[in-house]
């Protein structure tokens, strides 16, 4: 009993993959909340850290909670998950850029 078809052939996940993707779930969120409140690295290495772990966290969520992964049926999840992914990137890398540039074009005059 590891999927179920229902709803228009939309598999559902079983029980024991709600479960491992809660346990992931609350330790890359734990990680993170950890080396925050211990303080025990450096700053700009907690921040990969912290950024490698909201990466994984996205893909758990992806794969245990919303099933995406790379069958035929799951093909327009998977393309559309891409498109939203590289236009979030153009929009914060762009805004990131046009900051900067402005910030920068701003203090020419000093």
């Amino acid at each position: 009993m590891s999927t179920s078809k229902t709803h228009g052939g939309a598999a559902h996940g079983s029980v024991k993959e709600y479960v491992w993707g809660l346990i992931w779930s609350v330790i890359l969120t734990a990680i993170p909340f950890g080396l925050v409140m211990s303080g025990a690295l450096d700053s700009g290495l907690t921040l990969v850290i912290i950024l490698l772990c909201a990466i994984a966290q996205i893909f758990v969520q992806l794969v245990f909670f919303l099933h995406m992964n790379t069958s035929s049926e799951q093909s327009w999840n998977v393309v559309s998950g891409v498109f939203i992914v590289l236009i979030t990137l153009i929009v914060v890398l762009g805004s990131i850029w046009i900051m900067q540039h402005l910030n920068h074009n701003m203090l020419m005059g000093h």
